[in-house]
């Protein structure tokens, strides 16, 4: 398949891509680089350097014919949807109707997108929370989220164009950038292996279903070999506190650090932990690493790469 991955120089979608190029598909990648890095896309792959709202995006459509879009891309920020919702939307809803559009002029054929099961559910009224769960996103970025769902569910409707939205728990693994809007686990390691002191905010009681990004890229596969259309989460099933996260990568790296909690953040999420029965039943995907075995790669990552970025004498 001719496949345009957005957000492919990303932590997640350059993994994605990978496994695409690896199958035997013809893989470009759409990316304007302002969180991506360069250094994540293969040399088989096709680099495309522009915004999702950008208009050039028709062009390079029609040009290519790509047949599945993979899309990524996002303004994945969640603190930044609440202080300007506006940007929010203009990333994540009209960058993604900018892609709809051109696709669907010049032979687009499926969709897989990366939708959000940690930030579209909020608050469970039961655990794990399955797919039939009540939606109530707590920021915009969790709204416009749950807006490209429906979006998607307007396109197969009107132009017959098949979707599958993969509602990811918390992903995690090599390749994770420790800057900016991180994720705990990403930052825990790097400030763990620099020698400062990780912080858990509040009690650190407040869980997340922890994917490793390993077994994001087995869903992808199945989605895009997936005939229908459909909305499945992608988790374990296994809530982990961030007490416990910031133990298991303490024991791992620097076992005499000790725990330092500073205030609780404001609106955080007490709880969220993902029901996969539905993806296993329907595309056959399960996890495969546990957090535990997850950790340990994901550590090992980050330590070979503290080890290359240091000046040989």
């Amino acid at each position: 398949m001719n496949i345009l991955v957005t957000g492919g120089a990303g932590f997640i979608g350059s993994h994605v891509a990978d496994a695409q190029l690896k199958a035997g598909h013809e893989v470009h990648i759409l990316d304007d680089l302002s969180s991506g890095k360069r250094e994540n896309i293969s040399e088989d792959a096709v680099l495309h350097e522009l915004d999702i709202r950008n208009a050039e995006v028709e062009g390079i459509w029609e040009e290519n014919r790509f047949e599945v879009l993979v899309h990524h891309a996002a303004q994945m920020d969640v603190r930044r949807s609440v202080a300007d919702p506006s940007f929010d939307a203009d990333v994540n809803l009209r960058g993604f109707l900018n892609l709809m559009e051109a696709g669907r002029k010049h032979g687009l054929r499926k969709v897989v997108f990366a939708s959000t099961g940690g930030a579209i559910y909020g608050e469970p009224d039961y655990t794990p929370q399955d797919e039939k769960h009540p939606l109530r996103p707590l920021s915009p970025y969790g709204i416009t989220k749950l807006a490209t769902e429906k979006y998607l569910f307007f396109y197969e409707q009107e132009y017959g164009i098949p979707y599958v939205a993969l509602r990811y728990g918390n992903i995690y693994g090599p390749r994770q950038n420790p800057h900016g809007e991180a994720g705990v686990i990403a930052i825990f390691i790097d400030r763990l292996l620099t020698e400062r002191q990780p912080v858990i905010y509040g009690d650190g009681k407040q869980t997340r279903d922890y994917v490793y990004v390993g077994d994001v890229v087995a869903a992808n596969m199945a989605a895009l070999n997936y005939d229908g259309s459909g909305i499945f989460n992608v988790g374990t099933g296994r809530e982990t506190d961030v007490n416990t996260l910031f133990r298991l990568l303490r024991d791992e790296i620097s076992p005499d650090v000790p725990e330092h909690h500073e205030a609780g953040r404001p609106g955080e999420q007490r709880r969220s932990v993902l029901d996969f029965s539905k993806i296993e039943s329907v595309l056959g995907w399960k996890p495969a690493v546990s957090i535990e075995a997850g950790l340990s790669e994901t550590v090992s990552w980050f330590r070979e790469k503290e080890t290359s970025a240091k000046p040989t004498s």
